[in-house]
């Protein structure tokens, strides 16, 4: 059972996916990786960017706990369509879901965020190789807000990922199987 950790709709539950298509992040990872986002004060008022969404449950826990705008980009229909679903169930205000591909996404006008992109969150199937990721990551840079946080979440056994020129060094966790990197650009 996958649920919404903390803030305003926490304990809420979430529907997955149907079948094997996504990895849904567990309980034990978003509140983790949510209470370090907390404490360096990157979600409350955020504008959020959920890459990958899946089920929605990284994003929607941010706008569970304040974020003022997330937006769930996913390219499968099925996950798109679940994304959609929890976020209308839990009724959390400033959620939206773009059915797209995050390429194409990041490269159109829908991804230019007035202001920029606060916390940036990305969460990619195992079968995006770590040449796109870094291409994503690449078409980020011109969509971030000053004081942004970029999050990838990967199998623990993945090579860190190729950070665009500049950026800082990342902060990573470990939780079992799962990686987690943390950069401020």
């Amino acid at each position: 059972m996958t649920r919404i950790v903390a803030g305003a709709a926490g304990g809420r539950r979430l529907r997955v996916p149907p079948g094997d298509t996504t990895r849904p992040t567990s309980d034990r990872v978003r509140e983790a990786l949510f209470s370090a986002l907390e404490a360096a004060g990157a979600v409350d008022g955020a504008r959020v960017l959920d890459l990958y969404a899946g089920s929605g449950a990284l994003g929607l826990e941010a706008a569970s706990r304040g974020a003022r705008e997330v937006v769930l980009v996913e390219a499968a229909r099925a996950a798109a369509r679940t994304a959609g679903a929890n976020a209308a169930a839990l009724g959390l205000p400033g959620v939206r879901v773009e059915h797209e591909r995050v390429e194409r996404f990041l490269a159109g006008p829908r991804a230019g965020a007035a202001g920029g992109w606060d916390l940036v969150l990305l969460d990619p199937p195992y079968a995006v190789d770590e040449e796109a990721l870094a291409g994503v990551l690449a078409a980020l840079v011109p969509l971030l807000a000053e004081d942004a946080a970029v999050v990838v979440e990967r199998s623990a056994r993945s090579p860190e990922p190729r950070w665009p020129h500049g950026w800082p060094p990342a902060r990573q966790r470990r939780y079992g199987e799962t990686g987690v990197w943390t950069v401020h650009p």
